[in-house]
């Protein structure tokens, strides 16, 4: 059975990459440890796609932010559930990510969704 994957694409101002990494090291672990398979955080380097929407458009970076691609890999959709549900009652999110006003991005500008995997390589 292939895996499932939740994927997000964010903006986040290039001054506080420091402080999402830190963020999303405590994520990682937090993630891992309850259950997940994998978990990637990937900062944006080349964003001038020769056709397409490029992802500074679709999720309306502005020149003072860098854009985020991260995914999280799962054993399915159910699975997925179950270590969501973990993650958000661990107290070591509570702490690196307080209230929605403390994480070092906007929230409402976050695109994320769930995906069945297609193909592995």
């Amino acid at each position: 059975m292939a895996n499932y994957v939740s994927g997000y694409v964010l903006p986040v101002p290039t001054g506080r990459i420091a402080a999402y990494r830190k963020l999303a090291r405590v994520a990682a672990t937090v993630f891992k440890e309850h259950g997940a398979l994998d978990y990637v955080e990937c900062v944006s380097d080349d964003l001038t796609p020769p056709f397409g929407r490029s992802f500074t458009t679709a999720v309306r970076a502005t020149s003072e932010e860098s854009v985020v691609f991260a995914w999280i890999v799962f054993k399915s959709r159910a699975h997925r559930d179950r270590v969501n549900a973990k993650v958000m009652k661990d107290p070591r999110m509570r702490e690196v990510c307080g209230d929605a006003g403390d994480v070092p991005f906007n929230p409402k500008r976050m695109t994320w969704g769930g995906f069945k995997m297609l193909v592995q390589g």
